[in-house]
């Protein structure tokens, strides 16, 4: 599925994922509590954030007090970046982008929700998906990308969906390769990530209250699976 080139970097991605996951019956975009709901099922709100959770948080910890909130967040498995000319309607080149994520990337957003993480009216699914990022050479990109703006996000598929419903569910990213015991480098090595995302995935799930910092080793913390987790 795709759409048209919008005005603003995120519009088309969220519009598209937004009609993907909507079922007969759902309502769009109504009002519950002074906010504005993407889709609401039934009782269930159901907000699909594309980008920082920080700028939902004050939303989600209003919501979450009276409603069953679902928080739906793509994450981009593979990635094509399209560069337009200065027209915005040619093409110059597409290219398939080297970085390809994975399911581990929603714990560097679940890092500025730790006091809603495991809320029981809280669940979170990810979409893992393939992306067409649209760029257009206007000067006022970052130095990264050497004056390219993000001028859109389009969604070509998702590929694959993880419904995590309780704190228990993300039990299920942790390898059974991992010992009882556990530190950030060993969640790195074993899942593939970079230090700082093992290491935000061990901060989430302390907070959620299914593993446990039992020690050191050397200069690492030592975790482990809660009892009962």
């Amino acid at each position: 599925m795709a759409t048209g080139i919008g005005t603003l970097g995120e519009h088309s991605l969220h519009a598209s994922l937004k009609d993907w996951y909507a079922l007969p019956g759902d309502r769009m975009e109504c009002k519950t509590d002074g906010y504005v709901i993407d889709i609401i099922r039934d009782n269930l709100l159901i907000e699909i954030q594309t980008r920082h959770f920080s700028a939902i948080k004050r939303k989600l910890k209003k919501l979450v007090d009276s409603h069953p909130v679902r928080l739906v967040y793509p994450v981009a498995e593979n990635k094509w970046i399209i560069r337009l000319a200065a027209n915005e309607e040619i093409p110059l080149d597409r290219r398939k982008s080297p970085k390809s994520g994975t399911i581990y990337d929603l714990f560097s957003e679940l890092v500025y929700i730790p006091d809603l993480i495991g809320h029981e009216n809280l669940s979170i699914e990810v979409l893992l998906v393939d992306l067409e990022e649209v760029r257009i050479k206007d000067g006022r990109g970052s130095w990264r990308r050497r004056g390219w703006s993000i001028h859109d996000t389009r969604l070509i598929t998702v590929n694959t969906r993880h419904l995590f419903e309780s704190p228990e569910d993300f039990l299920a990213l942790i390898p059974d390769e991992i010992s009882d015991t556990f530190t950030t480098d060993d969640l790195s090595g074993v899942c593939g990530i970079r230090k700082r995302l093992a290491q935000q995935v061990a901060y989430s799930l302390r907070h959620m209250g299914v593993i446990d910092h039992v020690g050191k080793r050397s200069r690492s913390y030592l975790y482990k699976i809660s009892p009962g987790g």
